[in-house]
């Protein structure tokens, strides 16, 4: 039996495997492949890496955590989990079974986008959810914000001290003389017109009238998901975030079935990598607590 399974090897879980890793606990890290920034070319905002690739941090990192003889790592989707007597149980897609006195979750969560043509092919490269990502790089240049709904104000109002914003409605939703008043207030564009597809490079917003805008960034909120069933599969308390459902920790990323531990996005209402990372080195020093004292 390990001490601790984690579910999940991107940014979240190596660093809570980092920590359980130097405190010579025995560990498996389960781990699918499947980053949710691997569309983007360039990670920003994280301290000591700010303009690497995100691959490079990830195989950097894992590199550094295999060094420690009581690591194991496992390429496969852990599709299941179930309580034992002592501990818990996580069966991987490919029907192996693993035993671990305590489990550690960072599924991350997968991306719902728009239903814009031409959008899902610009994830990452011309379209973004983060300004604090990405909004930089863009130079003061020309920012569109694609509403999915009320929610898409938070965008509009940022945006503009990254650069010259647009806000494209699209139908999803209309606002207040209030909500107009301070888009104006911020220097805010607010276009009516419905969107046929997103074209070009960068990104040109094509309307269905014909008209085209051309734009150095587009921005929008997605819907969010945890990619895994384990955290319901275990009996753990989800929240419900702007974006989509969480998994509720306290602040020791502590979740309600006592002995898992959750960290990185699908426990918290937003992130990034800098963000994954804090978490995922409280969780696994949490989690270390959780093995000394039960």
């Amino acid at each position: 039996m390990y001490d601790t399974i984690i579910v999940g090897g991107s940014y979240a879980g190596q660093s809570a495997a980092l920590q359980l890793a130097r405190a010579r606990r025995n560990i498996l890290v389960i781990d699918e492949g499947i980053r949710r920034n691997r569309f983007a070319d360039h990670s920003h905002g994280f301290l000591g890496q700010d303009g690497s690739d995100p691959a490079d941090i990830a195989d950097r990192a894992r590199a550094q955590l295999m060094a420690y003889p009581t690591v194991t790592w496992l390429a496969d989707r852990a599709e299941s989990a179930e309580p034992l007597a002592e501990g818990f149980a996580v069966t991987g897609r490919s029907g192996a079974r693993h035993e671990a006195r305590s489990v550690v979750l960072a599924t991350g969560v997968k991306d719902g986008l728009p239903d814009v043509p031409g959008l899902a092919e610009r994830w990452g490269k011309a379209v973004f959810h983060c300004p604090y990502c990405h909004g930089y790089e863009l130079n003061r240049g020309r920012i569109g914000v694609l509403a999915v709904s009320e929610l898409s104000m938070h965008h509009a109002l940022m945006l503009p001290d990254w650069g010259s914003t647009t806000f494209f409605l699209n139908g999803a939703f209309e606002p207040t003389p209030d909500q107009l008043a301070q888009l104006a207030a911020r220097g805010v564009a607010v276009e009516h017109g419905r969107i046929r597809a997103l074209e070009g490079s960068p990104v040109d917003v094509v309307f269905e009238d014909g008209r085209r805008v051309s734009l150095d960034g587009l921005f929008t909120a997605t819907a969010t998901e945890v990619s895994s069933p384990i955290a319901a599969q275990l009996g753990c308390d989800f929240a419900d975030g702007p974006m989509g459902r969480y998994i509720r920790t306290d602040d020791m990323k502590a979740t309600s079935v006592p002995g898992v531990f959750a960290c990185g996005d699908a426990a918290r209402a937003a992130g990034n990598v800098a963000i994954a990372v804090g978490d995922g080195a409280m969780a696994g020093a949490a989690t270390h607590r959780r093995l000394m004292f039960g």
